[in-house]
């Protein structure tokens, strides 16, 4: 098969209703020859913060000689994001040539494999293929019943922030989410830990005794923060200074996960200099978090699709916004926490565009914009759910038929000094940078 068709094959499963379990993912690997078996992982989990942490610590890895692979979900723009090699996606004949070797062994399975399976199965055989030293695995969800568990003891276990979300999978409080996400700390492995919640830590601790793991917890204090504006961050810590080109104020957290990964690794053997953490977290990119696309006016796309997430992109929000509010471009899937998001997010309002994110979860954009008037009328009462200069007026709140037709407008509403911020779904990030990028090279095409 094609590019196309491999990609058509590959959606053509549903996961949904399918009953949670390594038992397909494990058949269908058996299959290939298991080729998991011969590589070796640093496996993160959590709610938020995953995939910074992967960039940051597979640049690292990548800086200091290894051949690193990464494997992360959801995609922002293709596809062949999902699997990489040196920060390289896989090519469209690779993945296509994967994909036609593994059909025959996953069709013939009576308990067909999921498409997150499908796809944990073609970056396995990817990997192998291409001699990786190390691959960097984002969990997809979850942890314990996740395809990626399907590996022996990684290098290290990591896992980030957690908060509520995929409660009716995962539980409906953070410790049964924690215990869910612990699911991948194996025996005798080494377990790195956001530093968190103490409740959420007790859980994770009382796992690694159970599977004699070593727990290493984050260390935020050991940085300081020596500078920061929209193009990234310095910090002061025990490598020396580091600079990431990632803005909001969050990845703070995010770094020192990944900086006590990296020290968990040097001490099982791997030969990490300060200078390749330095470099390797200099050249770290992650689309679509607090990423800047455009300036004059601001214009930034954030991922946060859950309370727990949008609190961290309110707080880095409010710091270059100094008590101003800002035009939002919302979109939300209809089986999240809109309304606990929209709690957060709509004090900072000073306009807001609804749109529906590219999936069939998605809310849409008119039923979206009737909730947002709904929870406005009963913030009414309160000063901070009122544009600055009329404390009486409810802020403008529109929906529109597409992305591109909203940040048309948000432009047109916008003074250069404004702030301009899409968030609320990974699923329309792509969409957003697809049209930004359009967006630019006609401005520059009209300056030329």
């Amino acid at each position: 098969m094609d590019y196309q068709e491999a990609l058509q094959y590959i959606s053509s499963v549903n996961w949904k209703g399918c009953v949670p379990g390594l038992e397909r993912i494990t058949k269908l690997l058996e299959k290939l020859g298991n080729p998991q078996d011969s590589l070796k992982f640093v496996h993160i989990g959590g709610t938020n913060g995953k995939g910074s942490t992967a960039a940051f610590v597979s640049n690292i890895l990548r800086q200091a000689g290894y051949k690193t692979g990464l494997f992360i979900s959801p995609y922002i723009e293709v596809f062949n994001e999902r699997m990489q090699i040196n920060n390289r996606n896989i090519s469209d004949e690779e993945l296509a040539q994967i994909t036609t070797e593994i059909r025959p062994f996953a069709d013939e399975m009576e308990d067909a494999p999921t498409e997150f399976e499908l796809n944990t199965a073609i970056a396995m055989v990817y990997f192998r293929k291409n001699h990786c030293d190390i691959a960097v695995l984002e969990v997809g969800m979850g942890g314990e019943f996740d395809a990626t568990n399907v590996i022996r003891s990684p290098e290290a276990a990591v896992i980030t922030a957690i908060g509520l979300d995929h409660t009716e999978y995962l539980g409906d409080t953070v410790e049964k989410i924690a215990a869910t996400k612990a699911g991948i700390i194996k025996p005798g492995c080494d377990v790195v830990l956001y530093r968190q919640d103490e409740n959420v830590t007790q859980v994770i601790r009382e796992k690694c005794r159970e599977m004699k793991a070593s727990l290493y917890l984050s260390e935020p204090e050991q940085l300081t923060l020596l500078s920061a504006d929209i193009d990234g961050q310095t910090f002061q810590s025990p490598f020396g200074n580091l600079f990431i080109s990632l803005a909001a104020a969050y990845q703070k957290n995010n770094l020192a996960v990944a900086l006590k990964t990296t020290e968990v690794l040097i001490t099982r053997g791997y030969h990490i200099t300060q200078e390749d953490i330095r470099q390797g977290l200099a050249a770290a990119k992650w689309p679509g978090r607090f990423e800047v696309l455009h300036r004059d006016p601001v214009f930034i796309v954030d991922g946060a699709h859950n309370p727990h997430g949008m609190t961290a992109a309110v707080k880095s929000l409010k710091e270059i916004l100094h008590g101003k509010r800002a035009i939002l471009i919302f979109g939300v899937l209809a089986d999240k926490d809109y309304e606990g998001m929209l709690r957060l997010l709509l004090p900072l309002a000073k306009k807001i565009f609804c749109v529906s994110p590219d999936s069939q979860r998605a809310l849409k954009a008119d039923a979206l914009a009737e909730t947002i008037r709904k929870l406005f009328r009963t913030m009414a009462g309160r000063e901070e759910a009122c544009v600055e200069d009329d404390p009486g007026q409810i802020p403008e709140v529109r929906p529109f038929a597409g992305v591109g037709d909203a940040i048309d407008a948000a432009f047109a509403a916008a003074s250069e000094k404004d702030v301009i911020c899409a968030l609320g779904s990974l699923y329309m990030i792509g969409d957003i940078k697809s049209y930004m990028a359009r967006y630019q090279k006609e401005k520059d095409d009209e300056t030329h």
